[in-house]
Order: C-alpha cells, then sequence, then structure tokens
C-alpha cells in the first residue's frame, strides 16, 4: 500500500463509537446542516419496513438527526412501496422524477435522481436490502460529515457475513473491484468495503458528479470523489456486521462486468466494441448462453440538469 494510503487510512477510519448521537446532534444544530436519507428499493417488501421504522424512531423522533426519510420505488412489483409509507417514508416512484429524461434501470439512476426530490445538505444512501439493521449505519456514515469540514463523502466498513460463514462477502469486492483500485487508483486502496451501499456525501459534492446508472455507481463516485476533492475529503466508518439478501454467481457476474467498464471509462473514456457479457445455464440439451447487455451509460452532474438549477433557486 502507497505511504500516502497507509496515512490515510489511520487518520480517515474511524468507528461509529467515536461519535455518539448526542455529539452529532449537538453538532448539527451548530452547522445548521440539513440530513436526507434515501433508500432505493425494488422488490424489498420484507426489509425496507424495518430500516424505515428504525430510522424514524432512533434518528427522527428520538434524536433529531435526520431532517428527510425519502423511500425511491424503482418499479417494485411487490407491496415495497406500500410498507416503506406505512413505516414511515415518504416514497417517491423513479418514473415521476424528471419525467422528461426516461428512466432505465438500474441503482444508480435511482440515486442520481433521488437528488431532485431531496433537500439535505447531507445525503446518505443506504440499500433497502439490510436484514438486523441498526441506525449505527446512518450515524456511523453522517457523524464525520456533521463534526469536520474537510470530509466530504464517507462510506461505511463492516463485516460481510455469507450465510453462517464469517467473512464470505463481498465477492465481487475482492474479485473484481479491490484489484481494480489497487493497480488503477492506489490511493483508494485503504477502503474496506469500496462497493458498500452505506454512503453519505455532501450534496455540493454530489451534484458535481456523473451517476453510471447501475451497478458501478459506487466504484464510480469513489473514484470520481476521489479527483474532485482529493483522498484527504474521503473517510470511512466501522459500523459493525452488514446482512443481506445475497445474489447468485450469475448476478454476481453481471455486477462486476458493469464495474469493470465503469473502471474502463475512467481509465481511457473508451468504447466497447460489444458491451455485453454472455453466461451459460444448463438447458434440457446441454448449456444454454444467456446474453446481457452491460451498463454503459451514465447521468452527467446534476448541476447541468436545468430542473434542479430551477429548483435550488426557489
Amino acid at each position: 500500500m502507497l505511504e500516502e494510503a497507509e496515512r490515510w487510512l489511520s487518520r480517515r477510519s474511524w468507528s461509529v463509537a467515536d461519535r455518539p448521537v448526542d455529539r452529532l446532534t449537538a453538532a448539527k444544530r451548530a452547522s445548521g446542516a440539513t440530513v436526507s436519507v434515501v433508500l432505493p428499493a425494488l422488490d424489498e417488501e420484507r426489509t425496507v419496513g424495518a430500516i424505515v421504522a428504525e430510522i424514524r424512531r432512533e434518528l427522527m423522533e428520538r434524536a433529531p438527526l435526520v431532517d428527510e426519510l425519502v423511500v425511491i420505488d424503482s418499479g417494485s412489483s411487490d407491496r415495497t412501496a406500500e410498507v416503506a409509507a406505512e413505516a414511515g417514508a415518504r416514497v417517491v416512484h423513479r418514473d415521476t422524477i424528471l419525467p422528461r429524461v426516461p428512466a432505465v434501470p438500474g441503482k444508480g439512476e435511482v440515486l442520481w435522481r433521488s437528488l431532485l426530490v431531496t433537500g439535505g445538505d447531507i445525503v446518505a444512501f443506504v440499500d433497502a436490502d439490510l436484514k438486523e439493521f441498526s441506525a449505527d449505519f446512518v450515524t456511523g456514515i453522517v457523524g464525520p460529515l456533521l463534526t469536520d469540514p474537510d470530509v466530504h463523502l464517507v462510506k461505511a466498513m463492516y463485516d460481510r457475513p455469507l450465510g453462517e460463514e464469517s467473512g464470505q462477502g463481498g465477492r465481487v469486492t475482492e474479485l473484481m473491484a479491490r484489484p481494480l483500485l489497487n493497480m488503477h487508483w492506489p490511493l483508494l486502496a485503504g477502503f474496506v468495503q469500496p462497493l458498500g451501499g452505506e454512503y453519505a456525501a455532501r450534496r455540493s459534492l454530489l451534484e458535481q458528479l456523473p451517476f453510471p446508472v447501475g451497478y458501478g455507481v459506487e466504484l464510480g463516485l469513489l473514484v470520481d470523489a476521489l479527483h474532485t476533492v482529493g483522498l484527504d475529503a474521503l473517510a470511512q466508518v466501522d459500523v459493525g456486521v452488514r446482512r443481506h439478501r445475497h445474489q447468485d454467481g450469475q448476478a454476481l457476474g453481471r455486477m462486476a462486468a458493469a464495474i469493470y467498464r465503469t473502471a474502463q471509462l475512467r481509465l481511457a473514456r473508451g468504447h466497447l466494441v460489444r458491451p455485453e457479457l454472455t453466461q451459460f445455464e444448463r438447458g434440457e440439451h446441454g448449456f444454454v448462453p444467456r446474453t446481457h447487455a452491460v451498463d454503459t451509460e451514465e447521468r452527467p452532474p446534476m448541476t447541468g440538469i436545468s430542473e434542479y438549477a430551477h429548483r435550488r433557486v426557489a
């Protein structure tokens, strides 16, 4: 690891216990900053309600830390929207945001559009499939942004068990993202969970960044934030253990392809000849090829969207 990355690791890595909630609420009052929490959700009726309820109870009612809690539904076929609303979130459907730009499938698409329907100075993203959710996930990633004006983006770090096995999760991280970062962006080698879905940033940073529309969004934002604000403006906080629904091997392959494509664009801004991934499934008469498009589209920085500019003036 580069010496600069090692120094960053010791200076910008904390535990959630380092910043108790009462300290954060005091810092929030002193700064006047507002906090939005966004949950991107697609068919997460089993988990989204408990996450929303925990945030409302612990960080909106018991402690005035979160100002708005928004679930962006990206076309669920189950009761995700109803469950989230019943638990106390404001639910917005992806397709109602910026309707002049047709929405495409993908997590990054939802996160990008969320900037148009939230108002917080600090925006925290939390995946909606987390199990045994704790409010520590939010206090951990928001804390440094409230207490240190030089910090602009904070990622959560945690253990990721796979079933009953400790430390076996994060397969795309270990097989794709970590090698890419270590080889091409070694300053980011100290991030424990570079692809983790729990992170917070200042709106002033997020609105300057392009958003890959799919699974490459976390890697893209991290790399672009490094080039925009510098390593010392990035941080990570240990929040314990993250349990969530795991993807099968083929879904992981598609995620890895999207992440590789995101990295390739940032390395060369070139174009793949065939931005597709072919995988194989066993059928009745042998293996059958299934070809999937790789996410290649990116949304521009929000500062270039006229509706966003008009919204801020209003």
